[in-house]
């Protein structure tokens, strides 16, 4: 069964994202208003070391007030290679410079409400360069091993859904 959106009306609008009222046909011809929240893509990315550990960061999110583990991710700005912007918010968040970046996956994290793509690459080696610019997105930067991330994820450690399939995916491609 496939919904048609009609038309939409922007409701509200920042340089983040905007908030649009859709008017939306169902199969059987009943009509629904159904709110959708546009996005720009959001770039990720992540280290993997000779040792099998990944680059993560700890890190609290105010609006579920819950503490995880995560990979560097950031909106794509215009005009910006998608890759480009995850290797500067790696650079960013954790003081590591990637180097050739791997796409792993591009997940759509809640399509029933937003048209977020998040895009997520990996590079076998990074160099520090030095304390992140950005180091109030989070409390600490750490090595850890992919052999622990099935548990990780097990306990609720990386409770966003885009972070978990990232990691489990790479646990599987480098150890599976």
């Amino acid at each position: 069964m496939q919904w048609t959106n009609l038309k939409e009306q922007t409701v509200y609008e920042n340089r983040w994202f905007q908030v649009n009222l859709a008017d939306v046909a169902l199969p059987d011809g009943r009509h629904l208003d159904h709110f959708v929240i546009r996005l720009r893509p959001v770039a990720v990315a992540t280290v993997v070391n000779e040792a099998n550990e990944v680059l993560l960061l700890w890190r609290h999110r105010f609006i579920t007030d819950s503490w995880g583990w995560e990979l560097a991710a950031g909106v794509v700005e215009d005009g910006e290679p998608i890759a480009d912007a995850a290797a500067r918010e790696l650079e960013e968040e954790t003081g590591w410079r990637p180097g050739r970046l791997k796409h792993l996956m591009s997940v759509e994290p809640s399509n029933g409400l937003t048209d977020a793509r998040h895009h997520i690459f990996y590079s076998d080696e990074g160099e520090y360069i030095g304390h992140p610019e950005d180091d109030f997105e989070s409390d600490r930067r750490e090595w850890v091993p992919l052999k622990l991330v099935p548990d990780m994820v097990a306990r609720g450690e990386v409770p966003a859904a885009n972070m978990a399939a990232a990691l489990l995916l790479l646990h599987h491609l480098r150890l599976g």
